[in-house]
């Protein structure tokens, strides 16, 4: 019999607080570390394994690719850049696209064309409006437009140039705006993944909309973790009815390559000229090759549909399993982006989720349980993840 191997890093950074688990390999929704024990994947890499793991189409294709190119330079032209910008621009009605390897490059690429636009027009000290629960990433950038104060905190000072107002409040968000001359943008994620799983309304998307266009700024929208097809269209923002000027993305985009892009509208398109924003690893060959084979792929296997059909299902399952269980809240989201709220902290289940469930999830805003699984998962995958999570979430719940 084999010994059990333990997880240990003694020569990495403590930035993360692990579960005493390693994976190893996987197969669409489930996974198995180094010791041999499956795990149902109920978190897709944090919403990033679009496809699940080890899928053939992807698998094929990426091998095509590395026999071919990895990684050039942006000093020359990168076909694949052009065929996944094509895809981008046409499923959201945009103008053109910027590729980075992160979603926290996307963000700051976002602030930066933001940023621009307004000196561009004169404003010597431009404002970007930003949200409470509001998550755009970790750098000092990101960070200061973050509203959560366990990632603020302990840097020093932070970037000016942000305005934060309640969520889904349009008469604070004027009445914070009125006669400021310094604003330039308005910045949102359509659903906040990391602050709780908080959807905007789509009439608060579409009034945020029609005051960018009444007020000369641009609508910013964070479709990193929501968009690509997560919700069940291409982007979460477009359940309203909308159309933004500028739109970060990342982590569903390569289905685990590294990749991230800000796709802009016309208002935006030429705002960033040569020498105003570049990247070395950014937009080569082999992540090009991942985003235009996801977009195939989902499309040829429809997870659009699956997401939405998969997510109402999974969603309901999880409301009937906590009806009535004393210190459940409510199961929100879109798709299959779903938050279970609690009415205590529960980051503990994260550990216990993998350890005595065999699941994998994660918790946000500390009381929030966040499910977003594969957008392959079946009806069949999404009843056992209900069958794992349930008798975990009440036995905590009662105090076991």
């Amino acid at each position: 019999m084999n010994d059990i191997v333990k997880p240990a890093e003694p020569h990495v950074m403590t930035t993360y607080g692990r579960v005493p688990v390693a994976l190893e390999r996987g197969q669409g929704v489930r996974v198995w570390d180094v010791n041999g024990k499956e795990y149902l994947d109920a978190l897709g890499g944090i919403a990033v394994n679009t496809l699940g793991h080890n899928h053939a189409k992807l698998v094929a294709a990426l091998h095509d690719q590395m026999t071919k190119l990895i990684h050039t330079s942006n000093y020359y032209y990168v076909p694949g850049q052009e065929k996944l910008a094509a895809l981008l621009v046409e499923r959201s009605k945009m103008t053109n696209a910027f590729f980075c390897s992160t979603g926290l490059e996307a963000n700051e690429a976002a602030i930066k064309i933001a940023r621009k636009y307004g000196v561009d027009k004169g404003i010597e000290k431009p404002v970007i409006v930003v949200f409470d629960h509001a998550f755009h990433g970790r750098s000092i950038a990101t960070m200061s437009a973050t509203a959560n104060p366990k990632v603020r905190n302990g840097f020093g000072p932070l970037l000016d140039g942000f305005l934060r107002v309640p969520a889904n409040d349009f008469v604070a968000l004027k009445e914070a705006t009125e006669g400021n001359p310094n604003i330039v943008a308005v910045m949102m994620e359509p659903i906040q993944g990391e602050g709780g799983l908080h959807p905007m309304r789509a009439d608060f998307m579409k009034q945020v909309r029609e005051l960018c266009d009444a007020q000369d700024w641009l609508f910013v929208v964070d479709e990193i973790q929501a968009g690509m097809g997560r919700t069940g269209k291409w982007f979460a923002h477009q359940w309203a009815g909308i159309v933004p000027d500028v739109m970060s993305l990342a982590k569903g985009l390569g289905s685990g390559v590294p990749i991230g892009a800000v796709v802009a509208g016309p208002k935006a398109a030429k705002v960033f000229q040569p020498g105003n924003h570049g990247t070395t690893f950014g937009g080569n060959p082999l992540a090009m090759r991942a985003g235009v084979e996801t977009i195939r792929i989902m499309e040829e296997e429809k997870l659009l549909d699956n997401a939405t059909k998969v997510g109402d299902y999974l969603k309901a399952a999880l409301n009937k399993a906590f009806a009535g269980t004393e210190g459940f809240v409510e199961v929100r989201g879109q798709g299959l982006m779903i938050g279970v709220e609690l009415n205590k902290p529960c980051g503990e289940l994260i550990a216990r989720g993998a350890q005595e469930a065999g699941l994998l999830f994660s918790v946000t805003a500390d009381t929030v349980i966040r499910l977003v699984p594969s957008l392959i998962l079946t009806e069949a995958e999404a009843d056992e993840i209900v069958a794992r999570l349930a008798p975990l979430v009440k036995a905590f719940l009662a105090g076991k």
